[in-house]
C-alpha cells in the first residue's frame, strides 16, 4: 500500500509536466513553423524513412524478446542450470533488472553525446558477444555476464525512439504510440512464445536460441544519418 505513494507522487510531477508543456507548446510550434522549409529541405525520401523505421521495428524485436526471456525465465534458468535456490536465484534477477534499468537512464545522454546510431550500433549488436557467452557460463560469470546485458541492451530503446521521432519530425505522438505498443506487446508474446518452447525443449535450449537475436542489430548499417550534415 505505501508503495502506492510513489504512485502519486509520480501524478503530481506528471501533472506539473503536462502543465509546463501547453503552456510552451504554442512557442514551439511557431519555432516549428518557422523552420519547416528547412525541415522539408533536409527530410529523408519515403522509401528510406519506411525502411528505417522497418529496421528500428525489427531491432525492437530482438531487444524485447530476448528482454522477455531474461525477466520471465531466468530464474528458472538459474534453477534449473546452476540449482541455487529461489531466494539466490529472485536476487540475481533483482541484480539483472536493475541494470537494465541504470541502462534506460545511461541510454539517453550517451545518445546526445554520441549519436543516437553509434549508441543502436553498441546497444544492439554490442550486447551479442555476451549473450553468446551467457549459456555456455559458470554462476558468477552468468551474473557478470547478465549486468553487461541489462546496461547494454536497455541503452538502446531511448536512442531507437528518439532516432525514429527525427525521422518523422512532428510526428511525436504516432512514433511514441508505435514504439511503446510494440514494446510492451513483443514482451508479452515472447514471454508467452519461449514459454511454450521451452516446455517443448528445455529453458537451456530457449537460452541458447535467444543468444543469437541481438546479431538482428547487424541491420542497423542501413539506418541513415539523421544528422543533415553527414545524412547518407
Amino acid at each position: 500500500m505505501w508503495f502506492g505513494c510513489f504512485a502519486l507522487l509520480a501524478i503530481a510531477v506528471l501533472l506539473q509536466a503536462g502543465a509546463w508543456y501547453k503552456k510552451n507548446l504554442p512557442a514551439r510550434s511557431k519555432k516549428g513553423a518557422s523552420s519547416a522549409p528547412d525541415q522539408h529541405e533536409d527530410a529523408l525520401p519515403t522509401r528510406r524513412i519506411v525502411l528505417a523505421l522497418s529496421v528500428l521495428l525489427v531491432l525492437i524485436f530482438s531487444k524485447y524478446f530476448y528482454m522477455a526471456s531474461m525477466s520471465s525465465y531466468y530464474m528458472f534458468y538459474l534453477i534449473d542450470k546452476f540449482h541455487v535456490s529461489v531466494q539466490n536465484a529472485q536476487m540475481l534477477l533483482f541484480v539483472f533488472l536493475f541494470s537494465v534499468a541504470a541502462g534506460t537512464l545511461i541510454g539517453g545522454p550517451i545518445g546526445d553525446r554520441f549519436g543516437r546510431k553509434y549508441v543502436i550500433w553498441f546497444s544492439i549488436l554490442g550486447v551479442a558477444p555476451f549473450t553468446l557467452m551467457l549459456p555456455y557460463a559458470n554462476l558468477f560469470w552468468t551474473c557478470v555476464l547478465s549486468v553487461f546485458i541489462g546496461i547494454i541492451l536497455a541503452s538502446a530503446f531511448s536512442a531507437i525512439l528518439v532516432y525514429a521521432q527525427e525521422l518523422l519530425p512532428g510526428k511525436v505522438g504516432l512514433i511514441s504510440g508505435l514504439f511503446f505498443g510494440l514494446a510492451f506487446g513483443m514482451g508479452g508474446i515472447g514471454a508467452a512464445v519461449l514459454g511454450k518452447l521451452a516446455d517443448q525443449t528445455s529453458i537451456n535450449h530457449v537460452f541458447h536460441l535467444c543468444a543469437y537475436l541481438p546479431l538482428l542489430g547487424l541491420l542497423t548499417g542501413l539506418l541513415p544519418n539523421t544528422n543533415p550534415r553527414t545524412k547518407s
